[in-house]
């Protein structure tokens, strides 16, 4: 008798899936069971998917799959329905596949499932439907937490927490194929010392772990004996964790074993088509966060590796002086940008302080500030003046990009040169495009000080940047940063630098720097400030706001010690302010006008803040309009809060001395000396040899202007009240 015959008489038929065509057979016997002509019969995916119920269709493929990636059995009920969609009868399936030239064929039996005894199969259904419920969101949740580790140390927590619906493991263990060795990477459930036999073993070893990974195969164990008999070698060394089943599954990536999963249980699994299709899946995502975490862990050893070979140390010893830098990356891609600094040692015996940001966060604007950083060393090695520097590396930058292609797009970069005399305080300031230096005075009031600047880097090949001269008083801090500091966090130009202005004001800084760490504390207040809590949280409140690379540095010079004469010193300090306006920048005006403003932010007379900046603006436009000279504006604040002095003084070089004039009511000129008098507390006119000094001055405690005057004219001195 065929075997066709004998599988017929109890109601079995045979059936062949070929996967290259999508072309299902049927023999008599299993076409009939589907509801066909009880004879043999070759249908198309889709007619063969029409004959059965659309749920199961989707559960037996799935079974499949995990069939096919095992090399296992598939089995599954399935039920068979008519062109209208009744259920004409269950039937189950067992098919195993068969590896083909070109893809796989599975070849199975088909047999019709005797009906239900009456009450068995309510309870089935309700049982089998709240696992898959547990087992759906279980899977969720491992999916989420998984996807959420960042580092390998985080994956494996999670996986040590997993708990799984209706089998939870009593022992995991993670490992890892690193060359020839099979590593183990970690592990939960084993007690001190119990996992060292297994720490480390040769990738040819008789233990499941090592032929999985070598075979790319899943491996189930449920029972001990199943375990004794593969394995009898390996056997020894576990069984004395008395576990009773066994799971070992490969952990692939991107088509690549990298691993192995092992979930050891207490209780006996039979290892269901379901339970494997859990274990199988959470391997799955358990590669994948494996390799996010070592490709993260990848590109932040990269970012470290680039920040310390293009970071410099800056030289903490400097006669006077003391420097602090920081360098924060942004937290997005390769965590590398643009930003940098540099602290460069010059052939005349100063210091060059230089601070950048080269457009873009990627691995280019990397590159291009490592080439940028070493061109303006270079040129400043040379002895070029800060302007030439700067005129160089435009030059530089430009030329870069003009010779990459015209796929590529040109990149500009932002930099502020700053030549430091540590003898004397002296600043020679350069800018291309760059966020402009603040001053805190020695009192800690923060100001930011106005410098002329030119395009950024890269623009324009020749490009001329002027330069500004200030002077860093004993006792005053200097900061400067890229645009990162200012405006992470949503923030503008103006509220960010109020943001900053806040934290440095309030930070208690030894003048003198006698506390190395003063000005340290300073730089990480500022970048805390910024990002706020670090923190793994990817949204909220507590998310680490890394927007944009930030650089910041910090240059302080010492107060003198203080002359011992047996008095207390003098707790408030001069807040002062030293401006040139030549000839040729009428519009540096305006910035009189603020920069004094600026330094009396907290003066309790809103009112004489405006006449301050009123006769400010008069003195500094009459030696422009009056002379052929440049002005030099000098401004001083001392004296305790609330009964302080302004002092206010425009030098020129102009021996030609101001007079006393009745402007009608149509002249547009006239009125400053007669403005000095309305509103200043004391005013005058000092010779200086070759030039003349115009001063006035207001207190605060008087609140009042206009209280005292005295006025040089060419016919001598005269008393106004």
């Amino acid at each position: 008798m065929r075997t066709e015959d004998v599988l017929a008489a109890v109601a079995t038929g045979l059936w062949h899936w070929d996967n290259a065509s999508r072309i299902a057979t049927f023999d008599a016997e299993a076409a009939r069971l589907l509801g066909l002509p009880a004879e043999r019969v070759e249908l198309t995916e889709s007619a063969a998917r029409a004959r059965f119920h659309a749920v199961d269709w989707v559960e037996i493929m799935g079974i499949i799959n995990l069939a096919v990636a095992e090399g296992t059995l598939a089995e599954a009920r399935l039920r068979v329905v008519d062109d209208v969609g009744r259920v004409l009868r269950t039937v189950r399936s067992r098919s195993r596949p068969v590896a083909g030239e070109k893809d796989y064929m599975l070849v199975g039996t088909v047999q019709e499932v005797p009906e239900a005894q009456p009450g068995t199969s309510a309870v089935r259904a309700q049982v089998t439907g709240d696992w898959r419920r547990n087992r759906e969101a279980f899977l969720l949740d491992a999916g989420r937490a998984l996807a959420e580790a960042r580092s390998t140390a985080e994956v494996l927590r999670v996986a040590a927490g997993l708990s799984m619906p209706g089998f939870v493991p009593s022992g995991l263990a993670v490992f890892s194929a690193e060359g020839n060795r099979v590593k183990v990477i970690g592990h939960q459930g084993y007690g001190p010392g119990e996992a060292e036999p297994f720490l480390d073993l040769p990738m040819d070893a008789a233990y499941p772990a090592a032929e999985v990974i070598r075979t790319g195969r899943a491996i189930y164990l449920p029972s001990p004996e199943d375990y004794e008999r593969r394995f009898p070698e390996a056997w020894k060394q576990v069984a004395h964790f008395g576990r009773q089943s066994w799971a070992f599954l490969p952990l692939i990536n991107a088509g690549h074993s990298i691993g192995a999963w092992m979930a050891g249980f207490s209780i006996p699994v039979s290892f269901t088509p379901d339970e494997r299709s859990v274990l199988t899946t959470v391997a799955r995502m358990l590669a994948q966060a494996l390799g996010r975490a070592s490709l993260h862990e990848s590109e932040r050893e990269l970012t470290v590796g680039l920040q310390r070979s293009m970071m410099p140390t800056v030289q903490p010893d400097i006669p006077g002086m003391k420097v602090a830098a920081r360098y924060v990356p942004t937290g997005g891609g390769l965590e590398v940008g643009g930003d940098w600094y540099d602290m460069i040692p010059l052939p005349s015996g100063r210091i060059a302080l230089v601070i950048g940001d080269v457009q873009g966060h990627d691995v280019r604007a990397a590159g291009l500030m490592g080439q940028l950083r070493i061109a303006l060393r270079a040129y400043a090695s040379e002895g070029h003046h800060p302007d030439a520097v700067l005129s160089r590396a435009s030059r530089f930058l430009s030329g870069i990009n003009d010779t990459e292609s015209e796929d590529t797009d040109p990149r500009f970069a932002t930099c502020l040169y700053i030549e430091v005399d540590p003898a004397t305080g002296l600043l020679d300031i350069a800018r291309a495009g760059h966020p402009e230096p603040a001053i805190r005075l020695s009192d800690g009031t923060v100001l930011v000080r106005p410098t002329a600047g030119g395009l950024p880097l890269g623009i324009v090949a020749d490009t001329d940047y002027p330069t500004t001269r200030l002077v860093l008083e004993p006792g005053e801090t200097m900061m400067v940063c890229t645009d990162g500091l200012i405006e992470t966090g949503g923030h503008d130009l103006e509220t960010g630098w109020s943001r900053l202005r806040e934290v440095i004001e309030g930070y208690p800084l030894d003048g003198r720097n006698e506390g190395a760490g003063d000005l340290e504390q300073l730089a990480d207040a500022l970048v805390q400030a910024v990002h706020g809590p670090p923190s793994h949280y990817t949204t909220g409140p507590l998310v680490d706001r890394r927007e944009d690379d930030i650089a910041v540095l910090l240059l302080s010079r010492e107060a003198p010690a203080p002359v011992g004469t047996g008095l207390v010193t003098l707790p408030h300090p001069a807040r002062r302010m030293v401006l040139t306006i030549a000839q040729a920048e009428p519009e540096r005006i305006a910035e009189c006008r603020h920069q004094l403003g600026e330094l009396m932010h907290d003066w309790r007379d809103a009112d004489q803040i405006d006449s301050a900046v009123l006769m400010v603006s008069e003195m500094v436009t009459n030696v422009l309009v009056h002379t052929d000279g440049d002005a030099l504006l000098v401004a001083e604040i001392t004296g305790e809060q609330g009964e302080r002095c302004l002092r206010v003084e425009v030098e020129d070089g102009s021996d030609e001395l101001p007079h006393r004039r009745h402007p009608g009511e149509m002249a547009s000129s006239g009125r400053g000396l007669v403005l000095m008098e309305l509103l200043a507390s004391a005013w005058g006119v000092d010779p200086r040899g070759e030039g003349k000094n115009i001063w006035f001055e207001l207190f605060e405690a008087s609140g009042a202007s206009g209280t005292h005057g005295t006025l040089l004219t060419p016919e001598g001195l005269a008393e106004v009240t």
